[in-house]
């Protein structure tokens, strides 16, 4: 690589001394060839600066070829910072130029930080002047983002361009500081500070939309589910020109009852515009994806100035002064969070306000926005691919493919895993998706084999914990990091796996807390007697209970306290609840917490904590095991009735032909939630276990009771059927002369 960097030096040197000998020689500077091009022209393509420099020096003139390419242009698309800096210095109006360029899409946006990285390391002042200047340009394309007659999709590419490449220069200055402090949005006046002024005139519009949204919002209010009906009326023919930032309530096209409280209307960016032409358009369907954008760009402001991971207090406050209006715009929309609120998912203080829109949005929905934001920025789209490089390559061993694969892929680069896999076993030929998937298939056997002694099998023997004593395999903490390795690999490739974990485990891939009644798979007498403690009154029944228990720790049995001063604490009718949950914790989380942080450090080096959150228990394990097929007749087979209720009551024959009619992705959410499984044992349905053993899926009548939740590990919603008026669809519980269809496949009942 040394060699070719001289030669090539050596061949720019003597072009530069080839055209030095021809201006000597009186060749004419200026003159073009047959398209046009002149000598400063070439030597701006080629980034031959000592070459530009020379000619500009004896007279060369700026001149653009036929097409009206200039040799600015050429400099620009090749990202020749130090040939650009040589123009300007003969041309200082190209210094606008360039920053003007950062409005064309059709120019690489890497090159264009490359030249502005390079002219920004010149001096501070001229740092700070590119800095201004982009913002001055970013403020200018922001409003006209917020005006509704400009284009909205080419408008707000321009912004977020725009503001990326500010950012990058800001962040890559000379001597940038790295102290932490939210430069210019916590009361700094340093100079470098003042760069971000111009854009508080956006940023001032932007809150002064979303105070007249919220302001309307409440006017307009019909009902608690309705909070997103605000209408616009037009007065008058939309005539004029759009005017961007002042109030005009006589303005053509203006609103005339939205209105701030304070006699003033919307702001004239309406005014002038088609969508603003029709009666009773809705105003957020109008403006969301505009002002989401402007707040992606407000966001992305505000970050460059802070350390990463570290998100910015104005930005949060600014957050929370409008979270009814955003939570507006992504009910909506949800995919507005994946479009321009990034900050949601980097920021879970921010994202626990919307994750209850988000978990109401069909699961294929999620799942088609989690592998969108999961593959968004790979080079390669094709998620699977022959790697061009031998070495990219896993070469495992089939006679040890848990070792090898271990070994191999701790030592991969974690960027070349995500865009693709290839898979061959030692001394075979076979290559391809098939053997990928026979890969994943063999290791999902192979991570819970108790040899390895990292997971035990639960108390119905179909689902898998970790095991609080895998310490008995020294290796046992590389491999459950490893393990969280292959579950992360195979989810971001779409691979299944053919294992099955706890409900409470899912949990805490989550970050869910578990809850006492996730003991039953490891304990269901202790969680019986879980149950009891909170179901009946323990003040006089002389349990002396405290708040510590006897555990194994590193196979001894020791006394552990479930708080500081546990031991001397007793359990009462008031506190027993904590008593509770903190055994539960003891139980479920502390005994294993290593083996959990070990599996989670190697499950997000590919999947991250912010988007995996998106989905529930249930639905990881569905991302992770499949969508299992389940045979209906199987189910009615091996179905029991109680209370009365027979094979061929009208009731009984409605909900079968329910089930019959549902998704499939419908069958199991019902599955998971009467058994804890989505899955049916090996065997079929006559083999699912209950509390006691082998039990059958039972359907019981119960009588209606005001308020009655269901007695269930899932606590999903309570469903009835309308028995009175002979309906079939399943409604929600909102009636006294309604029945439940109580399901139960174990002790504890399950409602429907």
């Amino acid at each position: 690589m040394r060699t070719i960097g001289i030669k090539l030096e050596n061949i720019i040197f003597e072009v530069f001394q080839t055209v030095q000998c021809l201006l000597d020689s009186g060749a004419d500077i200026n003159r073009p060839n047959v398209s046009g091009a002149t000598p400063l022209y070439f030597a701006c393509s080629h980034g031959q600066r000592d070459t530009a420099q020379i000619l500009l020096l004896r007279g060369a003139k700026y001149l653009p070829d036929k097409n009206g390419v200039t040799p600015l242009d050429l400099c620009v698309q090749g990202g020749y910072g130090e040939t650009c800096e040589v123009l300007i210095q003969y041309h200082p109006r190209l210094f606008r130029t360039i920053v003007q360029m950062t409005q064309n899409e059709d120019l690489r946006e890497n090159m264009l930080r490359q030249v502005l990285e390079h002219l920004s390391q010149q001096s501070e002042s001229q740092y700070l002047k590119i800095l201004t200047s982009l913002a001055e340009v970013a403020t200018t394309n922001g409003h006209k983002l917020l005006s509704l007659s400009s284009n909205y999709d080419a408008q707000m590419k321009s912004l977020l361009r725009i503001v990326r490449i500010f950012c990058h220069v800001f962040r890559i200055g000379p001597s940038s500081p790295s102290n932490g402090i939210d430069m210019g949005y916590n009361g700094n006046k340093t100079p470098r500070s003042q760069v971000f002024k111009p854009l508080e005139l956006l940023w001032h519009s932007l809150d002064e939309w979303l105070v007249l949204i919220a302001t309307e919002l409440m006017k307009n209010k019909k009902d608690s589910t309705d909070i997103t009906s605000i209408l616009l009326k037009q007065k008058g023919q939309d005539q004029g020109a759009t005017s961007i930032s002042p109030f005009d309530p006589s303005g053509p096209g203006s609103c005339e009852h939205l209105s701030t409280g304070t006699g003033e209307s919307t702001p004239d960016v309406l005014a002038g515009s088609p969508e603003a032409g029709a009666d009773c358009q809705d105003v957020v369907a109008m403006t969301a994806n505009r002002l989401s954008a402007v707040i992606q760009a407000f966001y992305m402001c505000c970050s460059c100035q802070m350390p990463p991971g570290m998100t910015s207090p104005r930005f949060i406050e600014f957050v929370c002064k409008h979270d009814e209006v955003l939570k507006c715009f992504v009910n909506r929309n949800p995919k507005i969070i994946f479009d321009h609120f990034h900050f949601l998912l980097e920021c879970p203080e921010l994202m626990s306000r919307f994750m209850h829109i988000i978990k109401a949005q069909p699961f294929k929905d999620r799942c088609e926005w989690f592998y969108e934001h999961l593959h968004s920025g790979q080079p390669d789209s094709d998620m699977v691919h022959r790697p061009v490089n031998e070495n990219d390559i896993l070469l495992v061993h089939r006679d040890s493919i848990f070792r090898s694969s271990c070994e191999i892929v701790s030592k991969a680069n974690c960027a070349k895993l995500k865009q693709g896999i290839a898979v061959r076993f030692h001394g075979e030929e076979g290559m391809g998706q098939g053997v990928v998937r026979e890969w994943f298939d063999i290791l999902s056997n192979e991570i819970v084999n108790p040899d390895y002694a990292l997971f035990t099998q639960s108390a119905d023997g179909t689902t898998f914990q970790p095991n609080s004593n895998s310490y008995v395999n020294p290796d046992h903490l590389n491999y459950f990091r490893f393990a969280g390795q292959i579950l992360g690999l195979a989810l971001n490739h779409r691979q299944l796996v053919n294992i099955y974990f706890t409900r409470s485990f899912y949990k805490h891939i989550l970050g869910i807390p578990v809850n006492y009644q996730d003991v039953a798979s490891i304990d269901p007498e202790y969680a019986k007697n879980l149950q009891w403690i909170l179901d009946n009154d323990i003040s006089d029944l002389g349990l002396e209970l405290t708040f510590s228990v006897e555990t194994d720790v590193f196979g001894a049995m020791e006394e552990v306290p479930l708080k500081p001063g546990g031991g001397s604490t007793l359990v009462t009718q008031n506190n027993k609840a904590e008593y509770v949950q903190l055994v539960t914790e003891l139980r479920m989380t502390r005994a294993i917490q290593p083996q959990i942080n070990a599996f989670l450090q190697g499950f997000h080096m590919f999947i991250p904590p912010s988007l995996i959150q998106l989905f529930d228990e249930y639905e990881l394990e569905l991302l992770l095991s499949g969508m299992p097929e389940i045979d209906v007749n199987d189910w009615m087979k091996n179905t029991e009735y109680t209370s009365g209720y027979e094979r061929e009551d009208p009731v009984i024959q409605w909900f079968w032909e329910v089930v019959e009619d549902i998704t499939q992705e419908e069958r199991v959410l019902l599955l998971q939630f009467v058994t804890g499984s989505s899955r049916v044992p090996h065997g079929g349905f006559a083999n699912i276990m209950g509390g006691s053993g082998l039990q059958n899926f039972t359907i019981a009548a119960v009588p209606y009771t005001p308020n009655l939740l269901p007695t269930s590990s899932t606590w999903v919603d309570c469903w009835y059927w309308k028995t009175s008026q002979g309906a079939r669809p399943w409604r929600r519980l909102n009636s006294p002369s309604q029945q439940l269809l109580a399901c139960s496949s174990s002790s504890m009942g399950r409602a429907l």
